[in-house]
């Protein structure tokens, strides 16, 4: 099982995290992730660098891990990019099916609201990139999954 961003959100609640608003703030845009040391070992996970980009939206997030679960990434914006509750079954609170287009999008629709939050629009639209990981992280889970 692999949660994305809300999925991510609900999977860890279901499995007895916390999740509420991110006291950071929204995380919008192209984010740079940190793969944590236990995800060099995880079978998802394992085959992306130590720090690579990511899209990502969200305003809620998780706050607290699910009891027993691994912490396998992090961001500035966010403490728990990505972990794996059990064997085969991770949450991921970036959008690894979004590309720069999409994002793009996200930015323009929200472009009052993020400036309204005191961000620049602008300037995180600058920011965006894309990124070959997304895609690579869902060809390694469908592989993981026995999908074609």
């Amino acid at each position: 099982m692999l949660g994305i961003c809300y999925g991510h959100q609900l999977l860890a609640h279901a499995l007895g995290g916390r999740v509420g608003v991110n006291p950071r703030g929204r995380e919008i845009g192209t984010v740079l992730v940190e793969a944590l040391p236990a995800a060099r070992s995880d079978a998802l996970m394992g085959e992306l660098p130590a720090r690579f980009a990511m899209q990502a939206t969200h305003v809620e997030s998780v706050l607290e891990l699910p009891a027993g679960s691994t912490l396998l990434a992090a961001s500035s914006g966010d403490p728990h990019q990505a972990f794996c509750a059990i064997p085969r079954v991770w949450g991921v609170q970036f959008h690894p099916e979004f590309d720069a287009d999409v994002i793009h999008g996200y930015l323009g629709a929200r472009r009052e609201v993020l400036r309204a939050e005191g961000r620049d629009p602008e300037a995180l639209l600058a920011g965006v990139r894309e990124s070959d990981h997304g895609p690579r992280l869902l060809r390694r889970f469908a592989a993981l999954a026995g999908l074609p």
